[in-house]
């Protein structure tokens, strides 16, 4: 069933609540520029062995409000806290993909792991999804730059050039245009204000070093969006984690290998 949650007093973000008395409770995080949607491959299959999916249009996306401000990592994960205490759930597993995985990372940081048992990072956006001084392995801020200018000026095409670069193996046209239209019913301005962050505002490395509950990383080889290093410096910086190298797999890993991303997934849910 979907409802909306108020985060703020005037915004309210939109969840879907799959299976509500199922026996573990996995809470699903979007990357840009999606929404809870693009997760539909495993919310048709994880209630079938039991679990309950919740998954969450963060605001500007989907079917959430769609507010001026509030797009910076501490917002977000505040409006993650603000779920979870309506909710009420406990003891879940926090599920974050691309910057939606960034946003959990700062949300096991700021809010003290509240709630949550178990982290799995899919191809997260983390510690940095741009290249710094210090970080060389993220890309270039030039392209970051030309997304933000792209979506001013024509966000359509803007995600027609993102979608090419997400998946490694070749996917039907019809499940492109789908992906490619969830990402039309974000605002603009939400979308310009989250590829924003990707560049002074945010950075997660203090962050990662926080988090103690045993994490799954998992992240495709050929990933174009956040780099396979970006893995590897989560895996080093998160002490009670597993990478799970994608071989032959790009940014939407939970399409380009559904049926291993689907059985890692299960595998740690069980542990």
């Amino acid at each position: 069933m979907g409802y909306y949650i108020r985060v703020e007093r005037d915004v309210k973000v939109y969840i879907e609540d799959i299976n509500p008395t199922g026996k573990k409770t996995v809470f699903f995080v979007h990357g840009w520029p999606g929404n809870h949607n693009l997760f539909e491959y495993q919310f048709d299959y994880l209630p079938q062995m039991g679990y309950r999916c919740i998954g969450m249009d963060y605001r500007g996306f989907g079917q959430s409000d769609r507010p001026w401000s509030g797009y910076d990592y501490d917002r977000l994960s505040d409006d993650i806290r603000s779920v979870v205490n309506e909710m009420q759930l406990q003891n879940f597993t926090l599920l974050g993909h691309s910057t939606g995985g960034a946003i959990c990372i700062r949300y096991m940081a700021r809010h003290r792991e509240y709630g949550v048992s178990k982290l799995v990072l899919c191809a997260a956006a983390a510690p940095s999804l741009i290249q710094r001084p210090y970080f060389p392995y993220g890309l270039k801020r030039e392209d970051v730059l030309n997304i933000i200018q792209g979506v001013y000026t024509d966000r359509p095409q803007t995600l027609r050039v993102f979608g090419n670069m997400i998946f490694y193996n070749p996917v039907s046209q019809a499940l492109s245009d789908w992906i490619f239209q969830l990402g039309l019913q974000a605002a603009g301005w939400s979308t310009a204000a989250i590829a924003n962050t990707w560049l002074d505002e945010e950075e997660l490395f203090n962050d990662l070093k926080k988090i103690h509950v045993p994490t799954l990383i998992l992240h495709g080889i050929n990933d174009q969006v956040c780099l396979f290093p970006l893995a590897i410096a989560q895996n080093e910086s998160i002490k009670n984690s597993k990478l799970v190298p994608f071989e032959y797999c790009g940014h939407f890993l939970f399409y380009d290998q559904l049926d291993k991303f689907n059985e890692e997934l299960i595998e740690f849910l069980e542990i």
